[in-house]
């Protein structure tokens, strides 16, 4: 791929059609608990209630998103990018077609992005049913997705993991995306605290499945067939956000939606500081030396405490003895990925992470996403950083990561 601008996102968000599930999926067998969009005017389906019609995604027959029916405020053309489109004639045909989605990539200086789920996709969301239900609708998925990559080389989806119906099933899974050119998976990180508590009332996502009971905890080695399955396909393992964690804490309903949006941002970002040592501590790292994990939308600044923190426990309790062999930050930058956006001090310790670690994201078409001033955006965060380093971070180290034969630019923005 000739690159004609040096710069690849990280991590973007693709919608997939309406029609993605309902042409894909058997009517005959599954009936109305195939995900679609339906049109309510029930305030209580509304995270801001309303009068008038919405349209709202449902899985095995439940609204699984109230904020709307889709997630795309940065092309929306509201300046505070609080508003979420209500009605699919409302979104922008760049959200769900790739063909469309070249001219906003073009227009943003972008050569590339990895596409991360947009609604009805929620980390869990297919949790909704049973493992035949979910097995179907992560097919669909994977195959819906998979036709963007088909319609440009500059688009690298991510595919989803079965979960219900056994590691076999994932497993096979990932065999089948892999060989249709899937480059990288997005997982749950522990899928045992996935589900959405009974208050929550802008993602519900089942909070009581009889289907959940037999998950395995993230570090058993029931997983291990999952790990080596992808090592083998080449499929690195991403995390998005919090990773589908349930670890905050309630939120206040006097906020307003910018107020709201601010609070939940940033302890949702470092989330996953929780969650890592899991990883390193569980040998897994050690046992798939070549399966690699992306930390996607969390930033890097609280990664260097989560470095320093694992070091000081494998030193204090001599985990050599316990078959860890090597250091926690060693093993974190020989296998982990992590993307940015904002983060100017991040940057500044950037060696801590491994300057060959770290890439660049846009989050479109989020509210976040540095669309559509992502250069300006780039300048301000790699400000003063040598241009060598820059590459690596801007479009280097994804090309890497997902073997995308890139050509350099032959000039930079």
């Amino acid at each position: 791929m000739k690159l004609k601008y040096g710069l690849i996102s990280a991590d973007s968000h693709a919608q997939v059609d309406r029609d993605a599930f309902t042409s894909r999926m058997s009517k005959a067998k599954f009936g109305d608990r195939i995900p679609h969009v339906v049109e309510t005017r029930d305030k209580a389906l509304m995270a801001e209630p309303h009068d008038g019609p919405v349209e709202r995604w449902v899985v095995d027959g439940k609204v699984v998103d109230t904020r709307g029916v889709t997630n795309c405020p940065a092309i929306m053309g509201d300046r505070f990018r609080t508003y979420t489109a209500q009605r699919w004639d409302e979104i922008p045909r760049s959200v769900y077609d790739p063909v469309e989605r070249l001219k906003i990539l073009d227009s943003d200086g972008v050569d590339a992005e990895v596409l991360f789920p947009n609604p009805p996709i929620q980390n869990a969301t297919f949790f909704q049913g049973d493992a035949e239900l979910e097995l179907a609708c992560v097919q669909a998925y994977n195959d819906a997705i998979g036709e963007w990559r088909r319609a440009s080389e500059r688009y690298i989806p991510l595919a989803l993991v079965p979960y219900l119906g056994g590691v076999e099933a994932a497993v096979a899974e990932m065999e089948r995306v892999a060989i249709n050119g899937f480059r990288g998976v997005l997982m749950i990180a522990e899928p045992s605290n996935a589900v959405k508590s009974k208050g929550d009332t802008i993602f519900r996502i089942a909070s009581a499945n009889p289907a959940l009971a037999g998950l395995k905890h993230f570090s058993d080695p029931y997983w291990d067939p999952l790990w080596a399955a992808c090592e083998a396909g080449g499929l690195a393992i991403h995390w998005h956000t919090s990773a589908g964690i349930q670890l905050r804490i309630p939120m206040w309903r006097g906020y307003g939606r910018g107020q709201m949006l601010a609070a939940f941002a940033p302890p949702t970002f470092a989330v996953l500081g929780q969650f890592l040592p899991n990883l390193i501590f569980s040998h897994i790292l050690e046992r798939y030396p070549r399966l690699n994990w992306v930390c996607a939308e969390t930033g890097l600044g609280w990664l260097n405490y989560v470095f320093e923190s694992c070091d000081h426990e494998w030193e204090r309790r001599h985990l050599w003895t316990e078959g860890i062999r090597t250091r926690p930050s060693e093993l974190l930058k020989r296998q982990l990925y992590v993307a940015v956006w904002f983060e100017e001090h991040g940057i500044a310790s950037r060696f801590d992470v491994g300057v060959d670690r770290i890439m660049w994201e846009s989050d479109f078409p989020h509210n976040t996403s540095t669309y559509p001033e992502s250069w300006k955006a780039v300048d301000r965060v790699f400000s003063g950083v040598p241009a060598q380093e820059r590459r690596l971070m801007m479009w280097e180290n994804a090309a890497r990561l997902y073997r995308l034969e890139a050509e350099p630019p032959e000039s930079m923005h």
